[in-house]
């Protein structure tokens, strides 16, 4: 500890000490009366880190926490609760300050150097100072934007998803068709054995790269990307209306029926299955169970002799496609009656997309803007909260109760708040995968990298007609959602300032990158109008292109140096100043009393006295493949060869 900044309604107050903030506390508590029923809530940018160090200061009454050392709150019992802005927004504090739009107040960037070692009494500039002051203003500032938005501090919910989770509730639970609605969402349950099964069947994005082209430095490559893949399919498919009812197949017939007439989710074992196509393969590994003798293209299997995973009929298209098999056998077979999503969810979608759309760009408009922004984003991630997770637990350490999933299960199924049903989430990324797989398919050998929602291809003037034909498929079966609901047919293509139509759910052209390379999934990196972006899980975007361009110096070593030999440094020194490559930190918990004399970078020494405390270090990054997927390319690379 060596400084400290507290704002309440506009005015702070600095410390340097934990002494001095615990006097801080004890004032607010005693001058306002504060208890459990009356309590003064505090936020703090990334409560996970800053609770690490004061936890063993406060008695807690309550800590409540999505998983070990992430609290969400931590209440004390003189009526403290400690919440987490960072939760809240979604963004870092730079980014916080940039999106305020009444208070405005910028993060320091750069005015403060971490690497210094400092203690108490080490002396603090006015520039430092200022940084610090800033943080806090940030911070304050938010959320006094937020109280008087929202009306007052209780209407604001603990996390970023529950601004959409709370706007779709109330059109829910408390609009003119309520009744109906909450009669409808009591008939969808679940029991403890379906529930496991559509955990097992939920699967993400499809994020991958076509080995073919992998390592290789690319020219003229064209990006394509959904509009708003999740919220389009949503919109346009029909999902699980029913409890699942548990079928016996007992023809070929009957299973190509159901496939085509219901929502399915079976088990399903393959016997010697092995990829048809040459450009990619669908089935992910580390979704099979009980697998034999099997080849992976880095993480996606192209063979296997045995193996059973769980699928939904959308995934099971998709592998038909793609694989062949000498036999196979199908069990636990789930089907859904299947409808479109209530109309107070589409109608939801709708609004916060024409909002999204509209209001970029007005001026006045910014806070409604970014609003809709954020929550389209979060409209899927609502659906898919898991039901069944295990608790994490605080007293004087951390600790977790397994989940009792009979009691959670019945918990969800008699919620009377409810209006959701978990099984929508799985269908809702079975879609939009089966939506980019055809463009995978149309594609071939033109396709080159996929996430979740975009395509990296060559040749697209070659795919037009495809794309084309898909654009009108889905515009066509929104509008047949719409035509459902007895909504306009335009408000799923609202228009921008600029009067352009932007419709729901289309391929849209993002241009051509002059290079491309990828080293594999969530590994590439492009170049466009002489600009170099990389994308590297584990590594900055920012620190990493930074770092590249001082090693490297040109573009052309740089694309050079992009293999599995990359190595991002903790530190390097780029004209005096030290930078981290890999713009990562590794954080190590200290769950100790640690105590001793201090020296700081001015030769101040100190005698510190920490209960517990996080180690942030910068950290090394190095780029690696996995072993079969290096022998998987040099085969591939000797079969171009011959």
């Amino acid at each position: 500890m060596y400084a400290w900044v507290f704002g309440i309604n506009g005015k702070c107050v600095y410390g340097r000490s934990w002494n001095e903030f615990l006097e801080l506390t004890t004032t607010l508590i005693e001058t306002y009366n504060l208890n459990l029923k009356k309590r003064l809530i505090i936020y703090i940018h990334n409560l996970s880190y800053e609770f690490q160090w004061f936890r063993k200061y406060f008695q807690w009454y309550k800590v409540f926490s999505l998983e070990q050392r992430k609290p969400i709150y931590a209440i004390t019992k003189d009526g403290i609760e400690f919440r987490c802005s960072y939760l809240l927004s979604g963004y870092n504090l730079e980014t916080l300050g940039e999106n305020l739009t009444k208070y405005k107040v910028e993060k320091k960037v750069g005015d403060l150097d971490y690497n210094l070692i400092r203690h108490s009494l080490t002396h603090l500039s006015d520039k430092e100072w200022g940084y610090i002051l800033n943080d806090g203003l940030v911070v304050m500032a938010h959320i006094q934007e937020e109280i008087e938005r929202l009306g007052d501090i209780t209407k604001i919910p603990l996390t970023k998803t529950g601004y959409v989770r709370n706007l779709c509730r109330e059109k829910c639970l408390k609009g003119d068709n309520r009744f109906d609605y909450v009669k409808r969402i009591k008939s969808l349950t679940l029991s403890e054995q379906t529930y496991t099964q559509l955990k097992q069947g939920f699967m993400g994005g499809f994020t991958h790269a076509n080995i073919n082209y992998v390592n290789k430095v690319l020219s003229n490559v064209h990006s394509y990307d959904f509009t708003s893949s999740y919220p389009a399919v949503m919109l346009s498919e029909k999902f699980p209306m029913s409890t699942p009812i548990l079928t016996q197949i007992k023809s070929q017939e009957d299973f190509l029926f159901y496939l085509k007439t219901y929502c399915c989710l079976f088990d399903v074992k393959f016997h010697n299955i092995r990829s048809i196509t040459s450009f990619e393969n669908y089935i992910s590994v580390s979704r099979c169970r009980d697998i034999e003798h099997f080849v992976v293209n880095n993480g996606r299997v192209i063979e296997a002799t045995e193996l059973t995973l769980t699928v939904t009929e959308q995934d099971f298209n998709i592998i038909s496609r793609m694989y062949e098999w000498d036999s196979m056998k199908i069990g636990n077979f789930h089907r859904f009656y299947k409808d479109y999503l209530p109309k107070e969810i589409i109608t939801t979608i709708l609004e916060l997309y024409k909002n999204k759309t509209e209001l970029k760009g007005v001026t006045g408009k910014e806070v409604e803007y970014l609003i809709s922004k954020g929550m389209i984003n979060s409209v899927y991630g609502m659906c898919v909260t898991d039901i069944c997770k295990n608790e994490a637990t605080y007293d004087t350490q951390w600790g977790e109760i397994k989940a009792d999933v009979k009691a959670l299960i019945d918990k969800y199924n008699n919620d009377r708040q409810r209006f959701l049903f978990y099984a929508w989430g799985v269908w809702v990324t079975a879609y939009s995968r089966r939506n980019l797989f055809t463009g995978i398919l149309e594609f071939k050998n033109d396709y080159i990298y996929s996430d979740t929602d975009s395509l990296k291809v060559f040749n697209a003037d070659k795919h037009l007609d495809y794309i084309n034909r898909y654009n009108k498929r889905i515009t066509e079966k929104i509008e047949t959602c719409l035509k459902y609901y007895d909504l306009p047919l335009n408000s799923a293509r609202p228009k921008t300032i600029k009067g352009k139509e932007k419709p729901l759910g289309v391929w849209d052209d993002e241009g051509v990158y002059s290079r491309f390379k990828t080293l594999g999934a969530k590994r590439y990196m492009t170049e466009r109008n002489g600009e170099i972006e990389i994308t590297i899980a584990g590594v900055s975007k920012k620190a990493g292109v930074e770092y590249l361009k001082y090693k490297h110096k040109t573009n052309d070593k740089i694309f050079e140096a992009f293999t599995e030999d990359l190595y991002f440094p903790p530190h390097y020194d780029n004209d005096g100043k030290d930078e981290n490559g890999s713009g990562k930190l590794c954080h190590t918990y200290i769950d100790d009393l640690y105590e001793g004399e201090i020296i700081d970078y001015t030769g101040n020494k100190w005698k510190y006295r920490e209960e517990s405390a996080v180690h942030l270090e910068n950290t090394e990054y190095s780029l690696s493949l996995d072993f079969m997927f290096k022998q998987l390319l040099n085969n591939v690379k000797d079969s171009a060869m011959i």
